[in-house]
C-alpha cells in the first residue's frame, strides 16, 4: 500500500462538479498493490493519523494529525504502482484489481473515520480532479513495503 501523503490548507475533489472538500489537514492519495491485506490498510491507517508533521511552537514538526485535529481527504490512486522501467507507457500491473482495492480503500476510508476524523472522499475509480493547496509543502510517500521491513 502506497500514500502520498500531503499536509494543506485545503482540498477537494471534483467528479465534473465538487464532491468532497477540506479546509485544512491531510491529502492523501491511495495505491494498493497485490498482497496487501486489511492488517496493511490498518497499519497505515495508523501511521497516517500518528506522523508528526505539523510544527510546534518551536516550528518543529512534532505534532499529529491525531493531537493537532484536521479532516482528510482520501483519493483513491492506482498510478502510484505504475512501473514505467520500459519503454514509454506506463504499467499497472503491480495495481490491486479493482475490486480489492475498493474494498480495501474502503476499510482504509473506514478504519480513519474510526479513528475520529472527518474523512472525504474520492469516487473510487472515477476520472477526478483534485486541487490541493499544499501546506510547507508537505509532501510524503507512505510504503507499506518498505516501512515494514
Amino acid at each position: 500500500m502506497r500514500v502520498l501523503l500531503q499536509r494543506c490548507y485545503e482540498a477537494s475533489v471534483s467528479v465534473e462538479e465538487v464532491i468532497s472538500e477540506i479546509a485544512g489537514g491531510l491529502c492523501l492519495l491511495v495505491g494498493f498493490t497485490h498482497d496487501d491485506t486489511p492488517e496493511t490498510v490498518e497499519y497505515m491507517a495508523k501511521k497516517v493519523v500518528g506522523l508528526r508533521i505539523f510544527e510546534d511552537e518551536s516550528e518543529k514538526m512534532n505534532i499529529s494529525l491525531a493531537e493537532r485535529g484536521g479532516a482528510i481527504l482520501s483519493v483513491s490512486q492506482f498510478t502510484l504502482y505504475a512501473d514505467v522501467n520500459k519503454g514509454k507507457r506506463p504499467s499497472f500491473t503491480k495495481s490491486a484489481p479493482g475490486e480489492k482495492a475498493e474494498r480495501l480503500y474502503d476499510l482504509f476510508n473506514t478504519k480513519l473515520s474510526e479513528a475520529g476524523f472527518i474523512v472525504e472522499t474520492g469516487v473510487f475509480g472515477a476520472f477526478m480532479d483534485v486541487k490541493i493547496i499544499n501546506h510547507g509543502p508537505i509532501t510524503m510517500m507512505l510504503d507499506s513495503a518498505e516501512m515494514r521491513k
